[in-house]
């Protein structure tokens, strides 16, 4: 599940730097929990892990699909 969200990690955070003006919610915790994935800052635990799978992805998701609508 890591690499999954090392993967969307680096989409919202590519989504952030093409346009200023898009706000997803909790883009910035993804982003850095991404970057604490892929460069071991130090160990992401399964709490948190779990966390973004519950509760902020399925936010991110559906602010994606509506900005894909626009």
């Amino acid at each position: 599940m890591e690499r999954n969200l090392e993967i969307i990690g680096e989409a919202v955070k590519r989504i952030l730097e093409a346009d200023k003006q898009i706000n997803l919610s909790n883009a910035r915790k993804i982003v850095d929990t991404r970057n604490r994935i892929i460069h071991g800052y130090d160990s992401v635990s399964d709490e948190v892990i779990w966390s973004i799978i519950i509760r902020h992805l399925p936010v991110l998701k559906q602010e994606v699909i509506k900005l894909l609508e626009q």
